[in-house]
């Protein structure tokens, strides 16, 4: 069975799974759910992902695995060539703890979800804007001083790892958000080179079926 990712173009998580799909080098189906619309909330799509969340891999049938942190670590697992970790438990682990900055302490604070919520309790979007651009520039700062030390043209080391396939993607949100990257040298060098691997470029959002230019 080919795998069947469930996403959204504009969707950071979604963004991240596909870089990864993409540089494991395997083939998947794409069934987009459009958030603006709340498509992710139908009941067929509830009955995959109870959450509502995207993005879901189906891995076989009944076998349906939600949360992209859960699929990045499937995919290392089930296809292990190439990695996108390193081969000690100590590289590892730090390859993790920047997954974590982004994953647990920049991107859910400035979610879509986030957001709207931000918004129904009566925040203009200037205050939401800073909002984003605060907890982003706190987790760029960290991650700027870690891809300094680790870095050796990726986010850590010399070949893409778990790191870049989240790092781009917050990239992406950071720019939408109009957060000065200038600071952070070391994160926009790695960011770079990941952005010219064709793995990454495939992946970019503008690049999706369901991209709406004028979103």
């Amino acid at each position: 069975m080919t795998l069947v990712l469930h996403d959204y173009w504009r969707s950071g998580t979604s963004y991240r799974t596909r870089i990864a799909l993409n540089l494991k080098g395997v083939s998947y189906d794409r069934v987009t759910h459009d958030l603006r619309a709340g498509e992710q909330k139908a009941a067929a799509y509830l009955d995959l992902q109870p959450q509502g969340l995207v993005p879901a891999l189906e891995v076989r049938p009944g076998v349906v695995l939600p949360q992209s942190v859960a699929i990045l670590e499937w995919l290392e697992e089930a296809y292990p060539d190439p990695p996108l970790l390193p081969p000690s438990a100590d590289e590892r682990a730090l390859v993790r703890a920047m997954c974590a900055v982004i994953g647990s302490d920049i991107h859910p604070l400035n979610n879509l979800r986030i957001l709207k919520q931000l918004k129904a309790m009566g925040h203009k979007q200037d205050q939401i804007d800073d909002w984003a651009r605060q907890w982003i520039a706190e987790g760029f700062a960290a991650l700027d001083r870690m891809i300094g030390q680790y870095g050796e043209r990726y986010a850590y080391g010399t070949t893409p790892t778990l790191a870049d396939c989240y790092l781009v993607p917050q990239v992406y949100s950071a720019q939408r958000f109009g957060t000065d990257l200038s600071p952070y040298d070391n994160l926009m060098a790695a960011c770079d080179a990941a952005l010219a691997h064709p793995a990454v470029i495939a992946a970019h959002p503008d690049r999706q079926p369901d991209a709406d230019p004028i979103a």
